[in-house]
């Protein structure tokens, strides 16, 4: 007598189970792929994945650049700390110079460099001619006034 007639009977044999598992396998799908072209743009707003935030390159580069910068002030500040704990000369306010000390070190540094980059971008840059034989040089100078639709330009030598 077969396992679904018989009420009495609960477990299958090894056999009877594979043959009903096969059965099982082959009236349903195991996989489904949607094979649909997928849209250009959807209807909903793109959402911020975990992780860092969303920012432009420049900005990221800067983070990570701040980041890995950060972690070299650690090992020196809790080195110092943990050499005046030990000494038993620990005071909070010596504690707070040593952990400031690279940061006010490296503020005034930063601004020196930032200061002689835009100096050097000021400048103009030297230009050296090298004639050989007769030269004419003709300087002028253009002002252009645009009123709108018009523009009207001055040539003066």
């Amino acid at each position: 007598m077969p396992a679904e007639t018989d009420p009495i009977r609960i477990a299958m044999t090894d056999q009877e189970a594979a043959v009903e598992a096969r059965r099982i396998i082959a009236d349903f799908a195991t996989s489904y792929r949607d094979q649909s072209p997928v849209p250009r743009y959807g209807d909903s707003p793109p959402v911020a994945q975990p992780g860092i935030p969303p920012m432009t390159v420049r900005t990221t580069e800067v983070t990570r650049a701040i980041m890995f910068s950060s972690l070299a002030t650690v090992p020196p500040g809790l080195i110092a700390v943990a050499v005046m704990v030990a000494s038993e000369h620990a005071d909070p306010t010596v504690i707070g110079m040593i952990c400031a000390a690279p940061a006010a070190i490296a503020v005034p540094i930063l601004a020196l460099a930032r200061l002689v980059r835009r100096a050097g971008e000021s400048t103009p840059a030297e230009i050296h001619n090298h004639y050989d034989g007769p030269v004419y040089q003709d300087q002028r100078n253009v002002h252009t006034k645009n009123t709108g639709v018009w523009a009207k330009t001055n040539n003066q030598q």
